[in-house]
């Protein structure tokens, strides 16, 4: 089971303490961007104000002082430490666009990392922040020490260690704060003890929890966890060996999905398919997996993202509203777990859960899911950006897309655990989730320069992951 599905029933058990750990929140400094106004509709404009809206939900509702980025807003919230991740990646992203100053964006990044390199480590339940390197999942917006009894999380350290990878890359100015960044940076990575997380070799496990040791499940799938292989082994303190990439890879045959003519290796959420390459442009790229299947990762991801429009032109569970520029599924919220009659058909509903086609589809939408995929298809992504907008009042606001809508609920009676019912367009989630935030910002800005995947490419850590995976090709040479 994914780590993002492990999320969804933490943070359904833990609903009643958030608020108390949830400081006041703290006014960031003055962002340079135009006031909130009605979105252009233009394709080129679109797509930079739904970037800059994106950007901002980073800017204003991480902690200035501590980089601690909450797990959603403006619901109350602990920090999640993937969306740190993002968070870190979209402050350079913010100063290329203008939208702050380099300055801002270094301060801030220090700021994080100071935080994260002082923050303790240890194998006690509570008064500690991570174990051996690793950092737990949700962390409490007040001390960032472990929130309720969450996971250390490889998966989202990994994320969190490629936002501090990238960072370290971007910041390259002959500057004692930036020389700072990138020390804390390798400070940070070298730290992970991937060698001590993996009780089922060669994988690695989902996690560990100091009252029961390490968690039943590893990462034995095609999923999000290329990026936490690469990572891996890439460090130059506890790599995994070698083999471990090939060893894993050979669990993704029975993945492949034929059932089209552009077969591929499926994963039904596409966040699977996406978080790796928020980070890594696999263009031309290949592994002896991808080789074998005489696709890329990032042609697989393409497939992937048609797969899902095509699935929703087929609308094989007659939901309200999908089509061609209306499609979208990945972990997101929901309306809540319940069961409702519409128009004479008994319809389920889900609260957060990681939907895919034909895969816990209940009718819900998430715009992560469309457009973390643009840099694969833009040509499909860009109308649903237009059309979404243009159709559907309260899903599109200061800060972006909200997480997700459905437009078959459009009335009930059942307790909504997380939305409301907006007219015109059905239920709407109440809040903007920071790893569904992420992808949108930093996968335009790959489509627009291509910055992130760039600044990747100057990493000496993903660099040496690479070349240890046995990947050739593309920028690879």
């Amino acid at each position: 089971m994914s780590t993002l599905t492990r999320r969804s029933l933490l943070a359904a058990g833990t609903a009643g303490i958030v608020t108390a750990c949830t400081p006041a929140r703290v006014s960031p400094p003055p962002i340079l961007v135009a006031p909130f106004g009605p979105p252009i509709s233009a394709p080129d404009a679109l797509l930079k104000d739904i970037q800059q809206r994106t950007f901002r939900y980073f800017w204003d509702s991480t902690d200035p002082a501590t980089g601690l980025a909450p797990d959603r807003w403006p619901t109350p919230s602990f920090a999640s430490i993937a969306a740190i991740g993002f968070a870190l990646t979209a402050y350079p992203i913010g100063a290329a666009n203008g939208w702050i100053t380099r300055d801002q964006a270094r301060t801030r990044t220090l700021a994080t990392l100071r935080f994260l390199a002082a923050a303790p480590q240890g194998d006690q339940p509570t008064g500690f922040s991570g174990y051996k390197g690793f950092f737990y999942h949700f962390l409490g917006m007040t001390k960032g020490h472990r929130f309720a009894k969450c996971e250390l999380s490889t998966i989202d350290t990994a994320l969190m260690m490629a936002g501090v990878l990238f960072v370290q890359s971007w910041f390259d100015a002959e500057d004692i704060r930036e020389s700072e960044i990138r020390a804390l940076a390798e400070q940070l990575y070298t730290a992970v003890e991937w060698t001590w997380i993996t009780p089922r070799a060669p994988f690695v496990s989902m996690g560990w929890m100091p009252e029961s040791g390490f968690i039943s499940s590893d990462w034995n799938i095609y999923n999000e966890s290329l990026i936490l292989y690469l990572l891996a082994l890439g460090s130059p303190s506890h790599p995994l060996p070698a083999d471990t990439w090939t060893r894993w890879t050979d669990t993704f045959d029975p993945s492949w999905d034929a059932s089209y003519v552009d077969a591929y290796t499926a994963f039904p959420p596409l966040f699977g398919h996406q978080y790796s390459q928020v980070w890594v442009d696999f263009r031309g790229m290949t592994d002896a997996y991808s080789r074998r299947r005489g696709i890329d990762y990032f042609e697989n991801s393409r497939r992937a993202t048609y797969a899902q429009q095509r699935y929703a032109i087929a609308n094989p569970g007659g939901w309200v509203g999908y089509g061609a520029d209306v499609w979208g599924f990945t972990a997101c919220d929901g309306p809540g777990d319940f069961v409702q009659e519409i128009d004479g058909r008994n319809r389920e509903f889900f609260s957060y859960s990681a939907r895919g086609p034909g895969d816990r589809d209940d009718g819900t939408i998430a715009p992560t899911a469309a457009f973390g995929s643009i840099a694969f298809a833009p040509e499909i992504v860009i109308p649903t950006a237009q059309a979404m907008i243009a159709r559907y009042p309260g899903i599109y606001d200061e800060y972006g897309f909200r997480d997700s809508f459905n437009l078959t609920l459009k009335q009930t009676e059942h307790r909504l655990q997380h939305g409301s019912i907006v007219p015109g367009t059905g239920w709407v989630a109440t809040d903007h989730l920071g790893i569904d935030q992420g992808p949108i910002v930093a996968m335009i800005e790959n489509h627009r320069t291509g910055l992130v995947w760039n600044t990747m490419k100057r990493n000496p850590h993903l660099r040496r992951g690479l070349e240890r995976a046995g990947f050739s090709g593309g920028w690879m040479g």
